[in-house]
């Protein structure tokens, strides 16, 4: 089962038999009293990958910047989302209006790769004065203490 799908493992494999059998993703899903946008999420992958849709994908795929700017101005030229899931080896259709609500937003920037990690060049804290390391110090030794006082009364009381 995908990690975040609402549809156990049977039944993704009950709905991809009804879908085969030609049934539509709302008849099946009320067939087995499941989840219809779930159903639907399935449908559309059945239809772009056959059985395979129930396989799990080993990692998530990346696509380059000139890929997704391609499938975003298609899009917007009025090609559907299950063309391009179809002609670009998308996972899902949705993937495609995913990449047009960002461009939307934040322009080409928002379809460029994004490095990982923190920031080069980002501001570390500053040091510690002394007054600053006593005062941690002090806490963490008052804590101690108090950890061993409640250790040894319960010694006292006769727990292990």
């Amino acid at each position: 089962m995908h990690a975040r799908s609402k549809l156990s493992e049977f039944q993704r494999e009950q709905l991809v038999e009804l879908f085969e059998q030609g049934n539509g993703y709302r008849s099946a899903a009320s067939r087995f009293n499941a989840d219809v946008w779930s159903a639907k999420r399935l449908y559309d992958r059945w239809r772009l990958h056959g059985r395979l849709c129930l396989m799990e994908k080993p990692t998530k795929a990346q696509y380059s910047f000139e890929t997704k700017k391609e499938v975003v101005d298609r899009f917007l030229a009025g090609e559907t989302g299950m063309e391009h899931a179809a002609e670009f080896n998308l996972s899902s259709s949705l993937l495609a209006a995913n990449w047009v609500r960002s461009w939307r937003k934040d322009g080409d920037e928002a379809l460029r790769p994004k490095p990982k990690g923190r920031p080069k060049g980002s501001v570390s804290k500053p040091p510690l004065s002394e007054e600053d390391k006593l005062s941690q110090e002090n806490k963490r030794l008052l804590a101690k203490v108090a950890y061993l006082e409640k250790f040894r009364d319960l010694r006292a009381q006769g727990h292990r």
